[in-house]
């Protein structure tokens, strides 16, 4: 069985170690590194094969906004979930610019983690509900009525699909589309939702109700 590579990101040690305890005992993950910044996490990505990184968003030196950027700039297939709290909503935001894969509470149970760094290594968003809809004021106001929207069916179910974590190939195959019309769908929702990129439809998703 392939083991899936994880770096973890942390500037407090105690969290870094008992991060690293925690995920040892998952039989699929094999934590191959350990960094206390964004500087530092790009120097093993550059030697170690990694493939999911779990970034602590707040470091003194290189924090996880320019951690995200760095590696993602020489890395593009390394997935960065990151660990974050209510208070950082901007990083957030920031971060998943720069190509970050989600986001988790720093808080969130072992499972929750275990399971975003599963859905993050498949190629799937990670977003923590509570957080998206914390993040819900951010560059869009969106109203509960979502009718005003003319969503059609079809593109409700695409929006439900993206909250789900789901890869436009997924969509395609649950909705017995091509992946080209999936990718001309959610432009059409991002279009109608004025958003601007996936995590956002996901958020309104969320935020009004379409999924719970």
């Amino acid at each position: 069985m392939d083991k899936i590579k994880l770096l973890i990101v942390d500037d407090e040690n105690l969290i870094r170690e008992g991060l690293k305890v925690m995920l040892s005992t998952f039989d699929d993950i094999e934590v191959v590194g350990m960094a206390e910044n964004g500087y530092k996490a790009l120097e093993i990505c550059k030697n170690t094969d990694v493939d999911v990184v779990l970034m602590d968003i707040r470091m003194k030196e290189c924090d996880g906004v320019m951690g995200t950027r760095l590696i993602k700039e020489q890395f593009t297939k390394i997935k960065i979930i990151i660990l974050t709290t209510f208070k950082d909503k901007e990083y957030i935001q920031e971060a998943l610019k720069y190509g970050a894969f989600g986001y988790m509470l720093k808080d969130s149970s072992h499972d929750v983690i275990y399971n975003g760094i599963k859905t993050a290594y498949k190629g799937n968003m990670v977003v923590h509900p509570e957080v998206a809809i914390e993040m819900i004021g951010i560059n869009t106001v969106i109203k509960k009525d979502i009718h005003k929207y003319n969503l059609i069916e079809k593109e409700i179910k695409i929006i439900k699909a993206i909250a789900g974590g789901l890869s436009n190939k997924e969509i395609a195959e649950e909705l017995f589309l091509s992946e080209g019309t999936i990718k001309n769908n959610i432009t059409n929702i991002l279009s109608k939702l004025d958003l601007r990129d996936r995590t956002q439809i996901a958020i309104f998703a969320f935020k009004n109700g379409i999924v719970t």
